[in-house]
């Protein structure tokens, strides 16, 4: 029977024949550009409402900017990551970054739909480039830590997507779309970061690298069959908290103005609360992860946020918005988890698989929140978040993954 590695997380192993410190430096600095790029990426949705009117759009036609945007990520990220596992490429970091500013100063004086779509299109692309490479220098910085290292980073860019609404709400709302130019000085900030990580990637790439790494700490095998049965959970599970991420992130706003009849800059206001909850929830999922074990907290992520997510449709303001923080937490939660246990169930694939599990997020986001722009213009936008309130429930599907972590000491 033919059968596929599964890589142990190194943590307290002695016996481990090559391991490296965490590079704390290196994960700070990279989690700062991930915020840098999820700030920029953030400004697009954080402006729906203010663009819905001034080019009088309907819902399908937000929900295709989004598409547009997080498709032209997903399609690409598996292919960069598959090429740069063959043929490091430290300074496409910095590309990538390059890309975004340009797309970010397009969408500042895009003055027509399809103007704004081809921006979003360059911004999702520049996106495409940065994930897989910046998911794999936070690899090589991990040491025995990947979970917290990968919680770092992806805190990084979840902080830099809380931070869209409230600049969209104190300067683009004031300002005017041209204002979204004057923030492509991040983008730049970011090239510069973001070379520099190139350059350390370069000289370390052989010293820690992944596929070495993980060749040396691998000690589980399961059957390829069991490996690919449990990816395709892992999928699922990513279509069930994306998806429902989207309908916050694209129609959140459009449903605090809908149904309880609030001003755009405190819909703006109130979605930061449910982004920075967000990003607080990142941060635990690695680490704790890291000591009790990925599958356990991908229980309690994906299917524990449920509760919270049945009950939101029927609230007032107020308990919508305290909703919100214990959904961004909980879910959240669950992203860092799944990439490190997918890459530990295809050891020496790092890239491969950060390109493939961003590709599916930001894909599948995209596809989501497409069609929930066309449910909501058949029906209402009421009706689409009492919808997307079962999809946690999909979170049941994480009994069928297997325990690829024998030897940890849980508590």
């Amino acid at each position: 029977m033919t059968t596929v590695q599964v890589q142990e997380t190194p943590v307290r192993n002695a016996n481990a024949t090559m391991t490296h410190t965490t590079v704390m430096a290196v994960l700070f600095a990279i989690s700062f550009s991930h915020l840098l790029n999820d700030t920029i990426q953030a400004l697009l949705p954080s402006m729906y409402p203010m663009l819905r009117d001034s080019f009088h759009l309907t819902y399908a036609q937000i929900g295709w900017i989004t598409f547009t945007f997080q498709c032209t990520a997903s399609v690409f990220q598996p292919l960069v990551g598959w090429v740069t596992d063959k043929k490091p490429m430290p300074h496409s970091l910095a590309f990538g970054m390059g890309l975004s500013f340009v797309g970010l100063l397009a969408f500042a004086f895009a003055d027509s739909y399809p103007l704004i779509l081809v921006s979003s299109a360059i911004v999702g692309l520049g996106s495409a480039i940065f994930h897989p490479e910046a998911s794999r220098v936070a690899h090589m910085a991990a040491g025995s830590r990947r979970g917290f290292a990968q919680s770092l980073f992806q805190v990084g860019g979840n902080t830099g997507t809380s931070l869209g609404p409230l600049l969209v709400a104190a300067v683009v709302v004031t300002h005017g779309q041209s204002a979204v130019a004057w923030f492509s000085a991040l983008a730049l900030m970011g090239v510069f970061v973001l070379w520099k990580i190139g350059s350390w990637q370069r000289a370390n790439f052989h010293r820690v690298s992944p596929k070495k790494k993980s060749a040396a700490q691998s000690a589980v095998t399961l059957p390829r069959k069991k490996v690919m049965a449990a990816l395709a959970v892992l999928v699922a599970l990513i279509f069930s908290k994306y998806v429902y991420l989207t309908s916050m992130t694209t129609y959140y706003t459009s449903y605090l103005i809908h149904h309880f009849n609030v001003s755009v800059k405190t819909s703006q206001l109130l979605l930061f609360v449910f982004l920075f909850s967000v990003a607080l929830g990142t941060i635990i999922g690695g680490p704790v992860g890291d000591r009790i074990g990925r599958k356990r907290v991908i229980w309690a992520s994906i299917l524990g946020v449920a509760p919270f997510t049945l009950v939101l449709p029927h609230m007032g303001l107020v308990g919508t918005v305290v909703l919100t923080v214990f959904i961004g937490i909980i879910l959240a939660s669950a992203f860092s988890a799944i990439l490190v246990y997918a890459q530990e169930l295809v050891p020496g694939k790092v890239g491969m698989i950060a390109g493939l599990f961003f590709g599916l997020a930001f894909g599948i986001a995209g596809i989501g929140s497409a069609a929930l722009g066309h449910l909501a213009d058949l029906t209402s936008i009421e009706h689409v978040f009492n919808l997307c309130a079962f999809l946690p429930l999909i979170g049941l599907l994480t009994i069928l993954l297997p325990d690829i972590e024998p030897q940890k000491k849980h508590g």
